[in-house]
């Protein structure tokens, strides 16, 4: 069975299904909706965001995906609430941020109510724009 992939719109994990099996390779989201998301993304900076908030605390620290919503947008941050997990899993596909619940790590593809960002393994020393 083929390895499982990160969707490129979420960051949640793609499993292998049969169904997919002559065409795999071209799969790059986990559903339908993921693939006709709009173009509006901000992603970027709430990547940025997480990234700023972590580097400014404690190197144990974490942060809120509220505070980094709040960052971007002060107005309206509850509405990128859930683009700022979204940014949160991609960080954490790459390494660069833990996600926890309950001070223990956890799959961002499946967990569920509030969540913690810490720094990842391959945490930037410097962002870059």
């Amino acid at each position: 069975m083929p390895e499982s992939k990160i969707c490129q719109r979420c960051g949640r994990t793609i499993e292998w299904r049969s169904k997919w099996k002559d065409h795999w390779d071209e799969v790059r989201y986990c559903s339908a909706s993921c693939r006709k998301k709009p173009a509006k993304d901000r992603s970027a900076e709430l990547k940025q965001a997480i990234l700023e908030l972590l580097r400014s605390r404690p190197r144990t620290a974490s942060i809120c995906p509220s505070e980094a919503a709040r960052l971007v947008d002060p107005a309206s941050w509850r509405d990128l609430m859930e683009p700022t997990r979204r940014a949160a899993r991609l960080l954490h596909s790459e390494d660069q941020v833990s996600i926890t619940q309950g001070g223990k790590a956890v799959d961002p593809s499946t967990a569920k109510g509030p969540i913690r960002i810490r720094r990842g393994a391959r945490f930037p020393n410097s962002i870059t724009p």
